[in-house]
């Protein structure tokens, strides 16, 4: 397992974070296109899903072969039209009172004027990547995908997560939890149980195939 740590995020924070998911994209596939070993899949969730989504794209456009399989969890299929308006350039009073009705942060923590200092300026670039994104279009993946939704997630409802089946030419499956958008952390054991069945079945598969 190979985690992402992106600029500003993480063991990077300091470093400038990005604001344009396709150059984020390009500087990703640069970094690993040495270190890929196959078969190799991504998981992503959120923005993690989107740029997942698009790595997998820049390496199928780069190299007769990419990921065998992507794992997608809490974003809509990158075609549909976007559900709300932009949140990167809220006020700062506006934009804590959005992450507190995500409820995936810490209220300490957007309670917390020094804090709020050092982290609000990093997910105002997250937030402008994704408002920015444009889908571009282009041939449907070859490999499959696992989506992943929280039953009572408002901002990604089901249909936005069917919608991703126009993004594979092979199999894609929907996979729903208890929770809200941020259900990989309120129902962490019973994700954790469903995507460790999906992966070894698609280990199963690949290794026999």
């Amino acid at each position: 397992m190979c985690l992402v740590h992106l600029p500003g995020h993480g063991k990077r924070v300091g470093e400038q974070a990005f604001v344009r998911l396709a150059t984020l994209v390009e500087a990703i596939a640069d970094l690993i296109a040495s270190e890929m070993q196959h078969p190799f899949a991504f998981y992503g969730h959120s923005m993690g899903a989107l740029l997942s989504f698009e790595l997998a794209n820049e390496l199928f456009r780069r190299y007769p072969d990419g990921p065998s399989h992507l794992y997608l969890s809490g974003h809509g299929a990158p075609h549909l039209p976007k559900s709300e308006p932009p949140t990167f350039n809220l006020t700062d009073n506006e934009l804590i009172a959005y992450l507190k009705r995500l409820n995936g942060t810490p209220v300490e923590l957007l309670d917390d004027t020094e804090a709020r200092q050092i982290f609000l300026p990093v997910l105002r670039a997250d937030f402008e990547m994704v408002n920015t994104y444009e889908y571009r279009g282009g041939k449907p993946l070859s490999c499959p995908l696992s989506i992943y939704g929280g039953l009572r997630d408002n901002e990604v409802p089901v249909e936005r997560l069917r919608a991703w089946e126009v993004h594979t030419a092979a199999t894609c499956k929907v996979r729903l939890c208890e929770g809200n958008h941020f259900f990989i952390h309120d129902s962490r054991s019973e994700f954790i149980d469903v995507f460790r069945s999906d992966v070894l079945r698609a280990y199963r598969t690949h290794r026999d195939s």
